[in-house]
């Protein structure tokens, strides 16, 4: 399963992918906005909005990539275990 995080904190990137890989997931991170977003995001399982910690701009443009068949889960919590409750419910 492929998973695309958008938002987060930036030190915690590193625990989410720890986390992801553990449940089998392929993941891409992206905390802040980064030039060309909307080609990097590629075609998700799933897609996860951490809406506290992240731009209007970041989520109109990750939904604005969203592919047919994508799961879109927003949180507003953007901690360890909500990742690992997220992905316990998805995968």
């Amino acid at each position: 399963m492929s998973v695309v995080i958008v938002g987060g904190n930036e030190c915690m990137e590193r625990k989410y992918r720890d986390i992801c890989t553990r449940h089998g997931c392929h993941v891409k991170v992206f905390c802040k906005y980064q030039g060309g977003l909307h080609q990097r995001i590629g075609r998700p399982d799933l897609m996860i909005l951490f809406t506290h910690t992240v731009s209007h701009k970041m989520v109109q443009c990750a939904l604005d990539c969203v592919a047919e068949g994508t799961q879109v889960v927003r949180s507003h919590t953007s901690s360890a275990s909500s990742l690992q409750q997220i992905l316990m419910n998805y995968t």
